[in-house]
């Protein structure tokens, strides 16, 4: 038996860039020829795609890892690395994608939608393209960006325009076998359809979907039976039918009564109070069907319910339900307004937006946050004290060092910036221009005092923060005489 599958979690990973090269051209009498080494490529993302041949959530119920292919390393040669390959998921029409924690991301409905969920990091640059009139020969490149990873939730919702709702066994399925051309396991026992079954009526010029949810009884809404896991599929659905066996043998049951029922289950389960109804009094083939059916038809019309006859046996009545239903779905049709065509909004940053914020934290320390400061921190080499020069260039020029001085930042206070932590040295960069010596050093990084272990940082900070507000720095020789300025006196 084939198995549905409405609901899994996907682990995405988009691909990861390639880092860029580190390479010097060099030939017969030409023992530096200068920086050559190609950028990385690009990691592949990660795409859903709405696909009108897949029905169903299965495969990635046994495969809910997706890792896309990463971006190649670049080359000596200016030779570039190639980009990973993009990977598109087909998903049925209906899917809703979400975080784990619940924020919808996208609701795919219509062939051909679709989203990117995971995007690929980007290529590093090779030392060629990090080149410029100072730095006419970097000794190091950028590391490829990792790709975005990230668990997300697949949901199917049936795209239907009818939903048939009912008590197990009153003959839904039944139904749209024969009003559609779905083939659905039909059977005398309860809880024959484990799965939804979704069929096309056609009828003169009218084209609609119908779709049955299985397993709902008293406490479907909170979990028991099968009705929890299915109620979903109907709420994409214009008209609700009440499916009512009246010819059931089991004891307290009736046409009203299995009403009631429902609807307090879709009640419970709750968005669906405006859809109208329909009510369809199933098997008047069977004798004491159709008495039963002449006795509640009153009750059911007076609460203002339109009321079918049918017999799925005899196909008696369905034409005149199938019109009905037909009628509605037109109704809402035409009151539903046409989307517009998606339009691409673009908002020009703001002129004072620096791209980054910092805050300060309570231990002291601050934290750096903008997409170009973490990029930059996760490309570069730290093993590579040119890098790391580049690096603090970069910022400082970005104004990250003007901004931490305003937030009351002092020397040797932690700075976090994405997954990195450094020691604060303003005076390390400002108003020093790169000057080029052996490949991989930086001069300044080399002048650089003795840094503080962890300790001798976190008790200075303590200290400074304990410090009295009026208290002056001490100054001078803190083993000097006290000197008076009052001549003796």
């Amino acid at each position: 038996m084939t198995t549905f599958v409405d609901r899994v979690v996907l682990h995405l990973q988009a691909g990861d860039g390639g880092h860029g090269c580190v390479s010097v051209h060099r030939e017969k009498f030409k023992p530096f020829g200068g920086p050559d080494g190609g950028n990385g490529g690009h990691g592949g993302s990660v795409s859903l795609v709405v696909d009108p041949q897949v029905h169903t959530l299965l495969d990635f119920h046994f495969r809910p890892h997706v890792k896309a292919e990463n971006g190649k390393g670049g080359a000596g040669s200016n030779r570039d690395g190639g980009n990973g390959r993009d990977l598109v998921i087909k998903v049925p029409n209906g899917t809703v994608v979400q975080t784990a924690d619940g924020t919808v991301l996208a609701d795919l409905v219509g062939v051909g939608t679709t989203i990117e969920v995971a995007r690929g990091g980007r290529g590093g640059r090779g030392n060629a393209s990090l080149a410029n009139a100072r730095r006419k020969a970097p000794g190091f490149a950028e590391l490829g960006e990792p790709g975005d990873r990230l668990d997300v939730v697949l949901e199917l919702k049936s795209v239907a325009d009818v939903g048939l709702v009912g008590f197990p066994s009153a003959g839904k399925s039944s139904l749209i076998s024969v009003l559609s051309a779905a083939k659905p396991k039909i059977a005398d026992y309860p809880f024959t359809t484990l799965v939804p079954n979704l069929g096309v009526v056609r009828m003169d010029n009218h084209t609609f979907t119908v779709a049955d949810v299985p397993g709902l009884i008293p406490g479907a809404a909170t979990g028991k039976g099968l009705g929890l896991e299915f109620l979903r599929h109907i709420e994409r659905c214009a008209v609700l039918v009440h499916v009512i066996d009246t010819a059931t043998l089991e004891p307290g049951r009736d046409p009203v009564a299995d009403i009631d029922a429902i609807e307090a289950e879709l009640a419970e389960y709750g968005g669906l109070d405006d859809r109208p109804r329909l009510v369809a009094l199933n098997k008047i083939d069977v004798p004491d069907g159709r008495d039963l059916a002449d006795i509640v038809r009153p009750d059911l019309a007076a609460r203002g319910l339109k009321i079918f006859e049918v017999s799925a046996a005899t196909r008696e009545g369905l034409k005149e339900l199938t019109y009905a239903m037909a009628e509605l779905v037109e109704q809402f049709r035409s009151a539903t307004p046409v989307e517009e065509p998606t339009r691409i909004v673009i908002r020009p940053r703001a002129v004072d937006d620096a791209g980054f914020t910092i805050e300060a934290q309570a231990d002291g320390s601050f934290t750096v946050r903008g997409d170009r400061p973490e990029r930059w921190v996760r490309q570069t080499m730290f093993d590579n004290d040119e890098a790391v020069g580049y690096l603090a260039d970069r910022l400082a020029r970005l104004g990250v060092e003007d901004q931490l001085k305003k937030a009351g930042a002092e020397p040797g206070d932690l700075v976090r910036i994405g997954d990195r932590e450094f020691d604060w040295q303003p005076t390390l960069f400002a108003g020093e221009e790169f000057v080029p010596g052996n490949r991989g050093t930086d001069r300044r990084l080399e002048e650089q005092p003795t840094r503080q272990s962890a300790a001798e940082r976190l008790a200075a900070r303590k200290a400074r923060r304990q410090r009295p507000a009026d208290e002056a720095e001490p100054t001078g020789d803190p083993d000097a005489e006290p000197t008076s300025d009052d001549d003796g006196e």
